[in-house]
């Protein structure tokens, strides 16, 4: 099946089905137009793609051979160099497009720039968003633009959807006001407990937009993205958040986001990688999607 707006590129290493018969449905998203420390984020979906080649298909916490899953990967998204605004409406026809064709299908967004998450939630319209994080991203404009990838939890606001931020370690005077204005509940790194995320998810209501910026994880562990912050979380608490999130909720859509870089196999792109296959293995065994 060919999309409007993609093309071919490397895709995982899993053996693959059409978007009609899938599960989870793979679309990467290489812009990185308003990156404004380290660019890279544009190979962010070759990057971890390639990476899932030096991991195992089981994932032998859960018992899933991923290999046995049903995965489509449907390419990238033709970007429309340097314009986010633009390239946000093409993320949201190109999802459109595979939900129209499978209702039942996952979309899997692969980045690429935290700014195109906008165009999967404008597609799905989920109830609730929730973002593990380093930055609130709730400027309403930044370097004039208010698509930025600074800007994309502010966007999602202004549709009414709900928002919890788990990891948050950065942000201004301005984003605090404004989110404690909306109600917008965000947990510090500092803060972050398993027990924190349940109390805070447990009453959003469904379905729900699962969103993974790698910078929530600490520089040691990501070093290749976009704006890095120390002091991140674990690998181990996004999984086990990850885990009670699809065995107790509906999860409609998931990305990973500012996976960056230029050297195949970092260590960002390798984390990511472990982490598309947690997630999808998660929700495999979860059955709540």
């Amino acid at each position: 099946m060919e999309f409007l707006y993609t093309y071919e590129d490397f895709k995982l290493d899993l053996p693959l089905v059409n978007v009609e018969d899938a599960r989870y449905v793979v679309l990467g998203v290489p812009f990185d137009g308003t990156t404004s420390y380290r660019s890279g984020a544009r190979f962010g979906p070759i990057l971890i793609r390639q990476a899932t080649i030096n991991l195992e298909s089981y994932v032998l916490d859960y018992g899933i051979e991923l290999s046995e899953v049903l995965i489509a990967d449907v390419g990238n998204v033709s970007i429309v160099s340097g314009n986010s605004e633009r390239t946000v409406d093409r993320v949201k026809e190109t999802i459109e497009e595979i939900i129209t064709l499978n209702p039942q299908a996952v979309p899997v967004l692969l980045g690429g720039e935290h700014s195109q998450t906008l165009g999967a939630i404008r597609a799905l319209k989920p109830k609730s968003y929730i973002v593990f994080d380093a930055h609130l991203d709730l400027r309403d404009t930044y370097e004039e633009n208010p698509y930025s990838h600074a800007c994309v939890a502010r966007r999602i606001a202004g549709l009414g959807v709900r928002e919890a931020m788990f990891g948050i370690r950065s942000g201004t005077r301005e984003e605090v006001e404004f989110a404690r204005e909306k109600g917008i509940v965000w947990i510090h790194a500092r803060d972050y407990s398993f027990d924190s995320f349940v109390e805070v998810v447990e009453l959003l209501p469904e379905p729900i937009y699962l969103s993974i910026d790698i910078d929530v994880f600490d520089v040691s562990m990501v070093p290749d993205t976009g704006t890095p912050e120390a002091g991140g979380l674990s690998f181990w608490d996004v999984i086990s958040a990850i885990e009670w999130l699809v065995e107790n909720k509906k999860v409609i859509g998931f990305d990973i986001m500012e996976v960056a870089g230029e050297r195949l196999g970092n260590p960002t792109a390798v984390t990511a990688a472990k982490l598309l296959f947690y997630f999808i293995a998660a929700a495999e065994k979860g059955r709540k999607l």
